[in-house]
């Protein structure tokens, strides 16, 4: 028995074909027989092609008809006028040359007021006019005076050496115009010059600013914890902050100071005596340590002399920072601590002083720092400010408190200039 063609080969199984539904399911369908499934992946359509931007140019204005007309009057005025050049006709030749200068001085007013208007500053333009009127009145009365008239008649005799003479003057005054104008030109670029300079000056303080706060933030964020007790990682901020200091202006000089106050880097921190570790106070922050705390960045002698004024320096931690002869006028000092600050000679004047603490305790028990006695944060020994001989002049929003320590400690020099007087406070400093 002959086997059929290909029997030997058996039956080759259905295969499905997986659809995949709108809803997620994957639904069976079996194909027809003899049914060739195509198993390759399908190809990926070719993702569309952006349109291509087109940049539509605005078309030139197109010429108006009295515009036509005008050009076509002038190039007829100017025929006329060759026409009787060339046959002696004096009369012919006279209107094409009026013709021709009138139409062409009617088309070009248009186009002169806008050059008038977008080349001559608006300053300028009064002064220009006044200056034409001005020479054109000196003309007349130079021709109308009797010196151009001859004796017993009314008819006006035209000097014209005096004209000349007057036209090397206009010519004198027309190179000194234009002499100032170059002054001016070179002045305003001047200008231009300086603004442009100014900023891209603080553009790099900005960026020098930048790259300190990263410097300092990687030596406090270590990976050992938070303001780790290692002196040489103090010892580089403090010099890299006593180094911008003194390269950057007052509102730079602001900024970071309220960087240090805000991130506690200037604050002291009570710590583990053993490892130096600082001690969280409970309440998801650090405790301080008035008293025995030690910080970050100690400030010192930065600020002596600073100028600080103007800027915004609320909620800055300044304690125990030497501000001697410091310019504080007009600064916001809301909320700033300035307690053992050393304020002597500085000046205060129309600074804002709103709750910012110039000592602890009591204000009649509070005293100024000392060089060899500790200070009392209860009773406020030797925890105020050193304010000698400082400027308070229209000091805004001083409390009670604060204007009786200042009376009391601020010396006669200064008492004087206190908002409200210090009538009835002793003067405790002595001098």
């Amino acid at each position: 028995m002959t086997p059929e063609p290909n029997s030997s080969q058996p039956n080759p199984p259905e295969s499905n074909v997986t659809v995949q539904s709108l809803n997620g399911a994957n639904p069976t369908v079996p194909p027809e027989p003899a049914t060739i499934v195509a198993t390759a992946k399908p190809e990926k359509p070719l993702p569309p092609t952006p349109p291509t931007r087109k940049v539509l140019l605005s078309p030139p204005p197109a010429q108006t008809t009295p515009e036509k007309s005008g050009s076509v009057l002038t190039l007829g005025s100017i025929v006329v006028m060759i026409f009787g050049l060339a046959n002696d006709n004096i009369w012919l030749g006279l209107i094409g040359a009026i013709g021709a200068i009138g139409i062409s001085l009617r088309l070009m007013w248009p186009s002169w007021g806008k050059i008038w208007a977008q080349v001559i500053p608006p300053t300028w333009r009064t002064l220009i006019v006044s200056c034409f009127g001005l020479l054109a009145g000196i003309v007349g009365l130079l021709m109308l005076s009797g010196t151009n008239t001859e004796p017993g008649s009314r008819n006006i005799q035209i000097n014209w050496d005096a004209i000349g003479a007057l036209g090397e003057l206009i010519g004198a005054l027309g190179q000194i115009l234009i002499a100032i104008l170059g002054v001016y030109v070179a002045w305003r670029q001047y200008v231009i010059s300086k603004d442009l300079t100014i900023q891209q000056n603080r553009i790099t303080q900005q960026q020098t600013i930048d790259a300190y706060f990263q410097g300092v933030s990687d030596l406090a964020l270590d990976e050992q914890g938070f303001l780790e007790d290692w002196p040489q990682e103090r010892a580089i901020a403090e010099g890299r902050t006593a180094a911008i200091m003194s390269s950057v202006d007052a509102e730079g000089k602001a900024k970071i100071l309220r960087f240090l106050s805000q991130s506690r880097l200037v604050t002291p921190l009570k710590r583990d005596r053993l490892l130096g570790r600082p001690i969280l106070d409970g309440d998801g922050g650090y405790a301080e340590d008035r008293e025995h705390g030690i910080r970050v960045i100690d400030l010192n002698v930065m600020l002596a002399g600073a100028d600080l004024a103007s800027t915004d320096l609320r909620w800055t931690e300044l304690s125990e920072a030497n501000l001697v002869r410091a310019n504080l006028s007009k600064s916001d000092l809301v909320k700033a601590n300035l307690s053992r600050a050393v304020l002597y000679d500085a000046n205060l004047a129309r600074a804002d002083m709103k709750a910012a603490i110039l000592f602890y305790g009591s204000a009649e028990t509070a005293s100024p720092r000392s060089r060899t006695e500790f200070p009392n944060y209860q009773t406020g020994e030797y925890t105020g400010a050193v304010i000698e001989r400082a400027d308070f002049t229209a000091v805004k929003r001083l409390s009670e408190e604060q204007r009786y320590y200042c009376c009391a400690w601020c010396g006669s020099k200064s008492r004087d200039t206190i908002p409200g007087g210090c009538e009835g406070i002793p003067n405790k400093i002595g001098r």
